[in-house]
C-alpha cells in the first residue's frame, strides 16, 4: 500500500497570520483541522512540516532537532515574506515547546501551546514514541511482518542519539520562559500523562507574560487537535485570538 505524504500547507483567508506546528513523529494532519477552522474564521495559517517526519522511520532517524527547528523558523519566514507583520503560534507537543522557543527568539502576537513539554525526563519515552512510529508506518505500508518485526529488534535498528540533544532544546527553552511577555495561553488534557500536565503547570508560573491562562480539557489526551474535544479546542484557540490587539 502506498501511503501518501503529508505536506506543509498555507491558507491564506486574512491579515492575521498563525503559524501551526506538529508534534515529534507527527505531521501536517496534527494541525490542519484547527488550521481550516482558523482559516474559516478569517485567519491565515501555515503549517511547516519538520524535516523527516511524515515518510518513513529511517528518514526520520537520520534528521535531527536542529532540523526541525530549522523547519520552525522556515516557517515563521515563509509567512513574514508573504508580508505579514504580526504572527501568531500555536503548537502541539513538541509544536508547543518550539511556540514558546519562538516566542523568546522571535517577534509573536501570541502563543498557544498544547500540551508541551516543559521539564526534564528520560529520553526513553521518546525512543519509544519512535519504535511505535515505525512500526504503525510498517502495518499502514502493509510491509509489517510479525514474526521479524519485533519491538525490540525494531528498537535496536530505530535508535536516535540525539534525542538527548532534543531533552536539552526542551530545558534550554524551558529556563528562558521569563522572557516571554507575549500573551500565553497553555492548553492541556485530562487525559494525558501527568508530565504534560505538569509542564502546563511550570510555563504558567514561568512565563512574565500580562496575558497568560491555563485551560483544561478533561476528556482529552495528548493530541488535543485530534482528540474528541478538538472542537472545543478549535473554539478556544480562536476565542483567545480574538480578544486580543491585533493592528489589522
Amino acid at each position: 500500500m502506498k501511503l501518501i505524504a503529508p505536506k506543509p500547507f498555507t491558507i491564506e483567508a486574512g491579515n492575521r497570520a498563525v503559524l501551526l506546528l506538529h508534534g515529534f513523529t507527527g505531521n501536517t494532519n496534527d494541525v490542519k483541522r484547527l488550521g481550516k477552522y482558523l482559516a474559516d474564521r478569517n485567519y491565515t495559517v501555515h503549517a511547516p512540516l519538520y524535516k523527516g517526519h511524515g515518510a518513513g522511520p529511517d528518514l526520520l532517524i537520520q534528521s535531527n532537532p536542529i532540523e526541525w527547528w530549522n523547519s520552525v523558523i522556515e516557517g515563521y519566514d515563509e509567512l513574514k515574506n508573504r508580508g505579514y507583520d504580526e504572527i501568531a503560534v500555536a503548537g502541539v507537543s513538541l509544536g508547543g515547546i518550539f511556540s514558546l522557543k519562538l516566542g523568546e527568539e522571535r517577534p509573536t502576537q501570541a502563543i498557544v501551546t498544547m500540551s508541551a513539554p516543559a521539564t526534564s525526563k528520560s529520553t526513553d519515552s521518546l525512543q519509544n514514541r519512535i519504535v511505535d512510529y515505525a512500526i504503525n508506518y510498517k502495518k499502514l505500508s502493509g510491509t509489517y511482518d510479525e514474526a521479524i518485526d519485533s519491538r525490540t529488534k525494531i528498537a535496536e535498528l530505530m535508535k536516535m542519539p540525539s534525542l538527548n540533544y532534543l531533552q536539552s532544546m526542551i530545558n534550554e527553552t524551558s529556563e528562558k520562559l521569563n522572557v516571554i511577555q507575549t500573551p500565553v495561553h497553555i492548553l492541556r488534557g485530562l487525559e494525558d500523562d501527568e508530565y504534560y500536565c505538569e509542564s502546563a503547570d511550570l510555563i504558567y508560573s514561568s512565563v512574565k507574560s500580562r496575558i497568560k491562562s491555563v485551560k483544561t480539557f478533561i476528556n482529552s489526551g495528548h493530541i488535543l487537535t485530534l482528540g474528541k474535544e478538538r472542537e472545543l479546542v478549535f473554539e478556544e484557540i480562536y476565542r483567545f485570538f480574538e480578544g486580543l490587539k491585533w493592528k489589522n
